[in-house]
């Protein structure tokens, strides 16, 4: 809070200094602009060199940032496959998905299946002998 404070006080006595520069008041209180026909040669260089050269890195800067943008998003890409790999790959370690075991079915189990097998069998046999 104290800090904003701060902030716009000094934000506030700098725009006074720079309209009080540019102002000189009169003893009648009228206020003419200092300089109002005349203007330094050297402020106008130093304004088209200021102009010239923040366009110009300006632009630099703009494209700097887009590369940075491209390679950090393709870094992140490539990251985040290794780290998809790699995360993939462990998970199939400790839940074994790519390593079925072959169980072995139990004996009651099997001999039950071999048993329906058989009645099938008699029975495809019994309906072809009553179909002739």
């Amino acid at each position: 809070m104290y800090f904003l404070l701060i902030l716009f006080f000094g934000s506030l006595l700098g725009i006074t200094f720079m309209i009080g520069r540019k102002l000189v008041m009169f003893p009648d209180g009228q206020g003419l602009h200092k300089n109002a026909t005349t203007k330094d040669s050297y402020l106008e260089e130093w304004k088209y060199i200021i102009i010239k050269n923040g366009k110009k890195y300006g632009y630099l800067g703009l494209v700097a940032s887009v590369r940075a943008y491209v390679h950090f998003v393709s870094f992140l890409k490539r990251k985040y496959t290794t780290v998809k790999m790699k995360l993939s790959q462990v998970l199939d370690k400790k839940f074994k998905k790519g390593s079925v075991q072959k169980r072995e079915v139990s004996g009651f189990l099997k001999m039950i299946s071999e048993y329906k097998y058989k009645i099938r069998k008699i029975r495809h046999q019994i309906k072809e002998e009553e179909d002739l």
